[in-house]
């Protein structure tokens, strides 16, 4: 391709380039203003070209002056090189010529040199034994110890070897008691408190030169080491109210670099000794040696830990917590070069561990008592309510009790995940992993809590007597507890395993609660909580009409005319709770419509049914209603406390069992006289005409009206039934 490019009479820049038929080429195929364009585009280029070339043409000559240049100072220097060389060469030959010179004038005398050199020598030792105390004395008033002990040691060989002599023995025993008095001042450092961990190390190093125990050595060097740790440690203590990361940064930068200087120290002076030091310690020295230092290391990092672990237990913000315990883990792991057998990390690990517990714990307590409040809240709405409003609201308040809580644990979880950094220190753990995202985050926190929930919502069915809180908080509960176990409880549970990756940290299945368990036992508080307020509602009603029954005198009682106002006032707190339940479970399962043509013919057959029983209940039927009785005994029988369903119409069909059943008790624990028999009359056929809508069975309702009237047939002294058009005009006017 490239030489067909070059052989191109067309390539402007190949070697075989036409002029003249480029241009008759270009004449053809452009127009005049391509071909003025073109022209422009070509002269613009060769101007390019010639600038370019001219730059070149400088820059080369540039180069070639500066050569020149080079070339002639060479040349220079080089004339000086060679006349360097030869005076070099011409000095050379003079100290030859006068070292032979020198050689053969000393050659006689060479022994004479020597012997005088040798005693030089000798005179020079002998002036510096006689001056060694004085320089001695010298050397420990400048506090120059080091140099007084070399200087000893070099002398210690001669006086050892000469010092019976009377000559010596004076400079012997001088050079000794200052040596005594010089370990005094040394041993003397060990107990000043401002002594350094390296000035202990020099004067140790010195009284292992001068043959000093070095079991002793060892106990004294490690005991004013403790003294000053004990220092660092009683400091950190003091630090306790201040700011954790400066309290992480002390320990690391004060306490644990005096530790490792410390152990650094030791092991030079006392374990890691060179061969020729090996000598100077027992066999068994160097075991005991690091015995003794594991012991002090152990000890010292004991009550460490101790301190850390209760300072870290006062941080709110788990952000900081987080990164102190980070700095706090990273300078830990460097520490397990100090003991061998030992791994400091392992127990760094365990205090992250509990430091995340106790924050789990903390956000734990936290979400209690939001629970704790914010049922306060919903109690406190409740009560301010007034009657003519207590169906309003409840939809919001059910939001109160559901939404902020969700969101609450959100965001717990959110501040937690701060522990699973990837660039901390601890994060990567396997064994923190395990144990706080599993057992602490998602079991302690999360499942602990929800458990929680259902435990105090079983709180509140423990006591019917006198309740402290309105009956609609059960409700509201109940509702709780099955939106949770419908949708929340997934929904946290699958949040919390996304987050920390509970299915790759947990070891086993077994180690996590099942979503299903925490459901059964929301189902089982839901039920529980519909019970009670079942039975609440129910005792409520229960109670009027036990005071309308008891305080009556119903052997004087006049003739009916009009609905009693306890009957009246049952009906309507029954539409009441209606309302209530209504807005939390609004559905028309098991339920009758009123406004019905349906419904409307069942109403009046049941009218009709109803009626038609009171016949039975004459004196001249006293045998049959017996027989009819021994035969209720044998029909289904009512359970009027059972378990009632999650919806409306079995709700009031509970609460008006428990009601009529209490109504029918009293009525058989009370004497009648005729008026009184009419009024439960009267009183039945009104609880008949507006009680059937809220039940499932209206028959259930018949039954029991039935019971209450034929009971006050029976306990009548004077069964006199009322007319049937007359109760009903009663019951319509009122």
């Amino acid at each position: 391709m490239a030489s067909e490019n070059s052989s191109n009479p067309y390539d402007i820049n190949g070697s075989n380039f036409n002029s003249e038929l480029y241009i008759q080429r270009l004449l053809k195929e452009c127009s005049l203003k391509q071909i003025m364009d073109h022209e422009a585009d070509t002269v613009l280029d060769t101007q390019t070209l010639h600038s370019d070339m001219q730059t070149l043409v400088y820059e080369n000559y540039n180069k070639f002056i500066a050569a020149t240049d080079t070339v002639r100072k060479m040349k220079y220097d080089f004339n000086q090189m060679e006349e360097s060389m030869e005076k070099l060469e011409k000095n050379m030959e003079n100290i030859t010529n006068l070292s032979e010179k020198i050689t053969e004038t000393l050659l006689p005398d060479r022994q004479k040199v020597i012997k005088l050199s040798s005693t030089h020598s000798l005179l020079k030792k002998l002036q510096f034994i006689f001056k060694l105390p004085e320089n001695l004395k010298e050397r420990i008033n400048e506090e120059n110890y080091s140099k007084a002990v070399q200087d000893y040691l070099n002398a210690q060989q001669v006086l050892n070897q000469y010092g019976d002599m009377p000559s010596f023995q004076g400079i012997h025993k001088d050079c000794e008691e200052i040596i005594e008095e010089l370990k005094t001042k040394l041993r003397t450092e060990f107990h000043k408190s401002e002594a350094s961990t390296k000035s202990l190390t020099e004067s140790v190093d010195l009284l292992l030169q001068l043959k000093e125990p070095a079991d002793l050595l060892c106990e004294d060097f490690l005991s004013h080491a403790d003294v000053r740790l004990a220092n660092q440690l009683d400091y950190l203590k003091d630090m306790h109210e201040k700011d954790v990361i400066e309290f992480v940064d002390f320990g690391s930068n004060g306490f644990l670099s005096d530790l490792c200087l410390v152990v650094a120290s030791y092991k030079d002076m006392f374990v890691n000794r060179t061969p020729q030091d090996v000598h100077e310690f027992s066999d068994d020295f160097d075991t005991k040696a690091i015995s003794r230092l594991n012991t002090f290391v152990m000890n010292n990092m004991k009550k460490y830990f101790e301190l850390v672990g209760k300072r870290v237990d006062n941080v709110a913000d788990t952000a900081v917590l987080v990164r102190a315990l980070d700095r706090f883990y990273k300078r830990l792991q460097a520490m397990n070069v100090l003991c061998e057998n030992t791994d400091f990390a392992r127990t760094g690990t365990e205090i992250v561990i509990a430091a995340g517990r106790r924050q789990c714990r903390n956000h734990l307590s936290n979400l209690k008592q939001h629970l704790h409040e914010t049922l306060a809240k919903v109690r406190q709405t409740l009560a301010s309510k007034v009657s003519s409003d207590t169906d309003g609201g409840l939809p919001e308040l059910q939001a109160m009790l559901t939404v902020p809580i969700i969101e609450k644990v959100k965001g717990v979880l959110q501040d937690l995940l701060v522990f699973l950094q990837p660039e901390l220190s601890f994060g990567l753990k396997p064994q923190f992993l395990q144990r706080f995202c599993v057992d602490e985050v998602r079991e302690g926190l999360v499942v602990g809590f929800l458990h929680h929930m259902t435990a105090t919502a079983n709180g509140f069915c423990t006591n019917l007597d006198t309740p402290k809180f309105p009956a609609t908080l059960l409700l509201l509960l109940s509702k709780m507890c099955l939106e949770f176990k419908d949708t929340s409880v997934q929904y946290l549970l699958t949040s919390t395993d996304d987050l920390f990756n509970i299915e790759e940290y947990a070891v086993t299945k077994s180690d996590l609660t099942l979503h299903s368990e925490i459901n059964e036992n929301f189902q089982k508080a839901a039920q529980e909580l519909l019970n009670h307020f079942v039975r609440l509602q129910g005792l409520n009603v229960s109670q009027m009409l036990r005071k309308s029954v008891e305080t009556r005198d119903w052997l004087h009682t006049i003739e009916p005319r009009t609905v009693r106002a306890v009957m009246k006032r049952v009906v309507e707190d029954i539409t009441a709770i209606e309302a209530q339940v209504t807005v939390l479970y609004d559905d028309n399962d098991g339920q009758i419509d009123r406004s019905s043509d349906s419904s409307r013919k069942t109403h009046s057959v049941s009218r009709h049914q109803y009626r038609s029983n009171w016949s039975s209940y004459t004196p001249s039927h006293l045998d049959s209603s017996f027989v009819s009785n021994i035969h209720k005994l044998f029909s289904e029988r009512i359970e009027i406390f059972s378990s009632v369903q999650f919806n409306k119409a079995s709700i009031l069909t509970g609460i008006i069992k428990i009601s009529l059943k209490t109504f029918l008790e009293c009525v058989r624990l009370r004497t009648f006289s005729k008026y009184g028999l009419q009024q439960i009359q009267v009183d039945t056929h009104y609880l008949q005409l507006y009680l059937w809508p809220f039940v499932s069975d209206e028959n259930l309702v018949h039954f029991l009206l039935d019971e209450i009237l034929g009971s006050a047939v029976h306990r009548c002294l004077e069964p006199v039934l009322m007319e049937p058009s007359v109760v009903d005009i009663i019951c319509e006017r009122n």
